[in-house]
This record gives structure tokens, C-alpha cells and sequence, in this order.
């Protein structure tokens, strides 16, 4: 009773006429704090006023669409199984609920009650410490009850680690919307990338008309955009959505003098954002920590000499003055030599005789290379030194802590295979840029997880490409309060580590993960249905480690897109868990051989709460 005298006295005032139209529905549900899909919404409306061939519904029409729309059946299941009388949950009853179903052992009476005074709508039924079947509705439909840790949605992790130690979220080719070829250049690429806690941008750098640099795809067609106007949008962005420290990735190709006009712009609109010198000690042992570099932009590029060689100039006037770097230049592969090289196709024996080359032996040399660079751009380099990758053997015996080096796919994907012990041991060294290879002219993406899973740093994708691999990423980089820094698990931090991901060894610690798949709500319907209905089914795949990458399929729900009930349940046992990535996928099955993608959720393994339901709505879902 105490619930219907609540929810009449919400809706009767939009009543007041007798009948209200679609859009007033929806103002009401919105009112109601329901989350709904409009298609369904529309659907069930339509259906309802259908019967009587008219446009508007009445109150008991309004609280039949309500129910359709709310009162889930294995929520109703749920809540009888812990109430005797099926109408309301005494405090006692909702803890052993949380108990049982949540795994909330813990402070699980103060939680109780948390729960009662949030989400209980009916002001006496919260008075009494008691939930009803409208409070139950609201908490399992809410962030609190979500699969999602909810620690795991601040930064939690310790943040005092040297950079090295940490996954960081890079985009590649971020002033990129589009393909690499004739697609536009634009401002929106970071700010989109910033907003989703991207923390390493790359800026292709070129020289542009009147002494102002510029930045696009190097000798492509795409658009061009000033490198200044770049550098305004990043000052305006780089912190909105994390305070830890952005990497500006250059790709140089501009000459000195518009290098300088570079610097400029980097210390004019930057101010004291920009690093420009070290933290403490100006001899560098060892990089400082993303806590350490808080609300700071590096910037990754070229440079003369040593970091202390900068110091010592600190406070010097080196307008016009440059610096040479010579670079041992190898016969490559097809995205190796240079990142930004034009595209251009490899004949058949060229490839073959690249793929049989053995991976760890050098390439034949063939000239020296001489690049030139403004002292005054190199001294803003300082703990992010882009320096050319030669061996794991020649790294280890001359490259210093704050030197990285950025390696193409195709290279690093074979040193994954053949050499894994040795770049799990370079990785924990020194910060590794992965790069896509040069012939994804559309910005099509790798799989990023097999770098992770040697420790790379700095896996960089296409932002502007959606797809798996961008759910991966997106993924991986909700974990730590989505802040673009992951601490990664000890065995790819400690230099004498052997951990290899396609031999884990003693590294393994085996985890059982069993899910229960309950059911969906209000997925998006099929794009070929008239009828808001669709035949869905659930992916539920593991990524990591090559032992651990596994899927499974439901069953199909044939017409259902409102309410999909499975009540399946899928078991795993995941080797190394500190690497995995669960995903979850939803599609309509328009034929045996082909399905129509309806929505996706990745999360880290780790991440995932002990939780009886896993439920599927529409708002919670992101979608391509």
C-alpha cells in the first residue's frame, strides 16, 4: 500500500487531464529515475495505445508500461527468495542477502543501511530500516551493484613507482579522426583522446607557411592544423580528466628554425605545466614517479647530449644554435624504418626474405643518418629522450633510464615470440612505444594485449577507430579511477624476471572464475527489425597470456530484445589473471552464419566484483 500511495503521488499530477502522450511517458519515467532505451519505450507504448487506435494512455496504462519497463522477473525471484512476505526487506534480510549474494562480508550492517537510505523511495518504509521491492529495483539497478569494483573506480594503486613501471594509455596519430591517407586533421582527436584519459598524444610535426609549424599526416593528403592551436587545446584539456603527467610524442620533421618556434610555443602557452628541468638531482638514475609528475606535460622528441648537459645550460641564451644526431640507419621492414614513412607495398620476395631473417639479428647497415635539432626544442626533452632502438643486447649495455625507444608491430610481434624473456627484461627498464605499422592506411588497430603482456608502456592505438581492440584499451584503462596509469603486476617491474607469456612457468597463479548469465534488459534492438525485437546472444571472452585467451558462446533468445533470460553459467580457469581482460559481447544472430553487433562491456579480470547478477541494460553498454 505504502508503495502505491508513493507512486501515485509522483504521477497523478501529470494526470490531472485523464491521458498523457508519448513524449509525457518518457518525462515521467525520467522523473521516476527509470533508465530506459526510447526504442523501447516506444515499442511497449506503441502496443499499448494500438489497442484502442489512439494516441495517449491512462494511469493504469502508465503503471502497466512502468512494470514492463522495471519490474524484472528475476529481480522479483530474487527478492521473494529474502523476504517472507514478498513485499518488503527488513534490515536482518538485507544483510543476509549482501552476504549470500553479494559476498559483502564485511561491515555488511552499515552497508545495509547505506543501501535503505539511498534508494528506498517510500520515506516510512526508510524510517522502519526497511527496503521494498521499488528500493531493491533501485539498488540492483545502480553503479553500487555493479561488476565493476567499486575501489577500483579511484586511483588506488601506488602511484610512487618510476614511470617505467606503468601501462599508459597512448594514442597514435591523435590529431587523426579518420584514415591516414585523405582523412581530416583535427583539434577534436585531443580533446577526445584527453577526455578518455589518454596520457601519451602524438603531434606529427612539419613546417608550415609563415614560419608557423603544422601537424598532419606526412605526405598523405590529410588536413593540416597548426601545431600552436594544438598546443592551446592540450593546455585546455590535458587534466580534465587526469592529474598525472601527459607525454607529448613528437614526430619531428620540422627544420631548426621552425623547431625553435616549437619551443616557443610549448613554453608560452604551457607555462609551468611544461617539465623543463629535474625533479631533485639533475643525474638521473632513475625516473621519477607519475605522483611526482602530477599535473605536468613531457615532451617526448629527439635530443642533444645529456639531460645533465641541459642543466648546465640552464638559464642560457640558445636561440640559433643546433645540434647533430647521427642515427645507424638498417634495411627495414615495411612499417620500421620510420613510422611516418610513405606507404608503399613490399613485393612478394622482399617479404619473404624479411620473414626469414632471424628477428634478433641486426639488420644490414646502410648509411648514417644526420638529423638536425634545435638546441632549444631538445633542452625541453628531459625524462622522455626518443632514442633509436638497435637490440635488447645494445639497450642493455648503453641505454639510459630516461632514453625510450618506440618500436613498429610487425618487429615487436616477432621479439614477443622468439626473444619474450629479453623484452620482458627491456620493458622493465625503459619505456617501449609500440607503433601499427605503416600500412594501415584506413587507422586500423593491433591487438594491444600481446605487448602488454611483455611489459610494453606505451601500447599506442588508433583512438578514432572503434572496434575490439579500442574496447580492449578502453578496458584495461577504466582500472586505477581510469587516471591512464596502470602499476604493472611485480613480475614485469623486476629486472631479473623471466617471465615469458607463451611459457609462464612458476608465474602462473591459477584462477577459477565461474559466471552466471542471468539475463538482458532492454539490449538495442536489431537494425532489421521492425518490430524492436532481436535474437540475441552473449560472447564472454578472455584476454591475456596465449593460455588464457578463451570464448564462449550462449545460446540464442529468439525475438527478445526487451527482457533476454539465459541462466547459463560458463567456468574458467584463467593462468595469469594479473594480465586478463573479461569481455563481455552482445550480438543478434540475423543468420547461422552471421550476427549483427548489439553492444559490448570489457573490464579487467581483477576488476571484477564477486556479484550474483551480471545485467545487461542498454545505458550501461558503449556502443560502435
Amino acid at each position: 500500500m505504502e508503495e502505491n500511495r508513493w507512486f501515485l503521488n509522483i504521477i497523478q499530477d501529470e494526470f490531472m487531464n485523464g491521458k498523457i502522450d508519448l513524449d509525457s511517458t518518457m518525462k515521467l519515467l525520467e522523473k521516476l529515475h527509470v533508465t530506459f532505451d526510447v526504442a523501447h519505450v516506444k515499442h511497449v507504448f506503441k502496443k499499448t495505445v494500438d489497442k484502442r487506435k489512439v494516441h495517449t494512455i491512462n494511469i493504469e496504462d502508465f503503471r502497466a508500461i512502468y512494470r514492463t519497463m522495471v519490474h524484472r522477473t528475476e529481480f522479483h525471484e530474487l527478492f521473494c527468495a529474502y523476504s517472507p512476505n514478498r513485499k518488503i526487506l527488513a534490515d536482518t534480510e538485507l544483510i543476509e542477502f549482501l552476504k549470500k549474494e553479494q559476498f559483502q562480508t564485511e561491515d555488511s550492517e552499515i552497508r545495509a543501511l547505506e543501501i535503505i537510505l539511498k534508494y528506498e523511495p517510500v520515506e516510512e518504509v526508510r524510517k522502519r530500516r526497511q527496503l521494498s521491492f521499488e528500493g531493491f529495483i533501485r539498488y540492483m539497478s545502480s553503479e553500487d551493484s555493479s561488476i565493476f569494483k567499486k575501489d577500483h573506480r579511484t586511483v588506488y594503486q601506488d602511484m610512487n613507482h618510476p614511470l617505467c613501471d606503468y601501462f599508459i594509455s597512448s594514442s597514435h596519430n591523435t590529431y587523426l579522426i579518420s584514415d591516414q591517407l585523405i582523412g581530416p586533421s583535427d583539434l577534436f582527436g585531443y580533446i577526445s583522446a584527453l577526455l578518455k584519459g589518454c596520457r601519451c598524444l602524438e603531434i606529427d610535426c612539419w613546417d608550415g607557411s609563415n614560419n608557423e609549424p603544422v601537424v598532419y599526416h606526412g605526405h598523405t593528403l590529410t588536413s593540416k592544423i597548426s601545431f600552436c592551436s594544438v598546443i592551446h587545446v592540450i593546455d585546455k584539456y590535458a587534466f580534465a580528466a587526469s592529474e598525472y603527467p601527459v607525454i607529448l610524442s613528437l614526430e619531428n620533421h620540422c627544420s631548426p628554425k621552425q623547431q625553435e618556434i616549437m619551443a616557443e610555443h610549448l613554453e608560452n602557452i604551457l607555462g609551468d605545466k611544461l617539465l623543463t628541468s629535474t625533479i631533485g638531482d639533475s643525474v638521473v638514475t632513475q625516473l621519477p614517479s607519475p605522483e611526482a609528475l602530477k599535473f605536468k606535460i613531457l615532451v617526448k622528441n629527439k635530443k642533444v647530449g645529456t639531460i645533465e648537459e641541459t642543466m648546465l645550460r640552464k638559464g642560457q641564451d640558445s636561440h640559433g644554435e643546433t645540434g647533430e644526431i647521427f642515427e645507424e640507419e638498417y634495411t627495414s621492414e615495411e612499417d620500421e624504418t620510420d613510422e611516418k614513412a610513405p606507404l608503399q607495398q613490399k613485393s612478394d620476395s622482399s617479404k619473404r626474405k624479411s620473414e626469414n631473417r632471424p628477428s634478433s639479428l641486426p639488420r644490414k647497415k646502410a648509411k648514417m643518418k644526420k638529423i638536425k635539432i634545435a638546441i632549444e626544442l631538445s633542452d625541453l626533452v628531459i625524462y622522455t629522450k626518443s632514442e633509436k632502438f638497435v637490440s635488447f643486447e645494445h639497450s642493455l649495455a648503453n641505454q639510459k633510464c630516461y632514453e625510450n625507444n618506440s618500436i613498429g608491430e610487425v618487429k615487436a610481434r616477432k621479439f614477443v615470440k622468439h626473444s619474450g624473456n629479453e623484452f620482458v627484461s627491456h620493458t622493465s627498464r625503459f619505456i617501449t612505444r609500440i607503433y601499427p605499422k605503416g600500412t594501415r592506411a584506413n587507422s586500423s588497430n593491433y591487438n594491444p594485449q600481446e605487448f602488454w603482456n611483455v611489459g610494453c608502456q606505451m601500447v599506442a592505438l588508433n583512438f578514432q577507430t572503434p572496434g575490439v581492440q579500442m574496447e580492449l584499451q578502453n578496458g584495461k584503462f577504466l582500472d586505477n579511477g581510469g587516471c591512464g596509469y596502470i602499476l604493472k603486476p611485480e613480475f614485469l617491474r623486476n629486472r631479473s624476471s623471466t617471465f615469458n607469456p607463451y611459457n609462464v612457468g612458476r608465474y602462473s597463479k591459477p584462477m577459477s572464475l565461474s559466471i552466471r548469465l542471468i539475463s538482458g534488459h532492454q539490449l538495442p534492438p536489431s537494425n532489421l527489425s521492425k518490430t524492436n525485437k532481436a535474437d540475441p546472444l552473449v560472447q564472454i571472452e578472455i584476454y591475456g597470456v596465449p593460455d588464457d585467451q578463451v570464448k564462449r558462446k550462449s545460446s540464442v533468445i529468439k525475438s527478445n530484445a526487451l527482457s533476454p533470460r539465459w541462466d547459463e553459467t560458463f567456468s574458467f580457469t584463467v593462468q595469469v589473471p594479473e594480465l586478463a581482460l573479461i569481455r563481455f559481447c552482445v550480438e543478434d544472430e540475423i543468420s547461422l552464419v552471421a550476427n549483427e553487433f548489439l553492444g559490448q562491456y570489457t573490464l579487467p579480470l581483477l576488476s571484477l566484483s564477486k556479484v550474483f547478477l551480471l545485467l545487461y541494460q542498454c545505458s550501461s553498454w558503449r556502443l560502435m
